[in-house]
């Protein structure tokens, strides 16, 4: 099957690399056109680093490669004046808006003592905040256009649980899931569809560095990424220490399809079976 959302725009919040950059790429292979989002700067607080403009390039290469329409934009999703420049801009540019993936997200770790004001702040901000501005930047396009469409938030299977060590990260993953629901409601007269979905370890730069080898391998000094998968493969009910981002990709896709024109109010772990051990 192809061409599942042939016509379409697509934005995406995130979408230098990792999962931002994979939903991009994937909805274009099924005809949408791309209005790709991301800060491309360093928050102080990320103990890994984060998206450049040399990456939202690539992401502007890839989906160019696959002769689809694409315009990118550096914007912080704290800074609602800049995000809704940008997706207006976006959407004057390739004309509508049917598809929204609300994936700009950031991670740090610690006990909830030693997290800091800053930390908290950050990334309840860009996790919880900046998912509110990117809806509130597009449901004024999405309604008047009058034709339906998708936003899909990505929370996590943080979202779905307590955690450990990211207090911060749980509570605003667990606050996406009440934003999705609230939207739902409200934008169903109108036939606008709002879901989310629950990555577990996907194999990209917010996992693959020391702090988090370190989160899961405290018995080691200096855990490298073989000692980390050893334990990771351990923790969902299926034997897989990381999923790829096009497992997520693929069911922002079927979201946005008409393959689930009746879903609403979802929310979809694509976790490997790790919230039902």
């Amino acid at each position: 099957m192809t061409g599942r959302v042939q016509g379409q725009v697509a934005l995406i919040t995130g979408a230098a690399r990792g999962q931002g950059r994979s939903h991009a790429v994937r909805l274009a292979e099924e005809g949408a056109d791309i209005i790709a989002v991301d800060i491309c700067r360093q928050i102080d607080s990320v103990p890994f680093p984060m998206a450049t403009s040399t990456d939202l390039a690539e992401t502007v290469r890839l989906v160019e490669g696959l002769d689809r329409r694409i315009v990118a934009f550096e914007a912080d999703v704290r800074d609602y004046d800049a995000l809704k420049g940008a997706v207006d801009a976006g959407v004057a540019e390739l004309g509508r808006l049917d598809i929204v993936a609300i994936n700009a997200g950031i991670v740090s770790y610690g006990r909830t003592e030693e997290i800091s004001e800053e930390a908290w702040r950050d990334t309840l901000d860009v996790n919880l905040t900046g998912a509110w501005h990117t809806a509130k930047a597009v449901i004024g396009h999405m309604k008047s256009a009058g034709r339906g469409g998708s936003i899909v938030l990505t929370s996590s299977y943080a979202g779905l649980n307590g955690g450990e060590n990211a207090i911060h990260y749980t509570s605003s993953k667990h606050g996406v899931v009440g934003l999705m629901r609230s939207l739902a409601l409200e934008l169903a007269p109108y036939s606008i569809r709002v879901n989310s979905v629950h990555p577990g370890n996907i194999d990209t730069d917010m996992v693959n560095h020391v702090g988090m080898y370190r989160l899961f391998r405290p018995d080691l000094e200096d855990p490298s990424r073989e000692d980390f998968l050893e334990v990771a493969v351990t923790l969902p009910a299926l034997p897989v220490a990381l999923l790829d981002p096009v497992d997520i990709s693929n069911a922002v896709l079927f979201l946005a399809s008409d393959e689930a024109r009746y879903i609403t109010g979802v929310t979809l772990p694509v976790d490997a079976g790790w919230n039902v051990k």
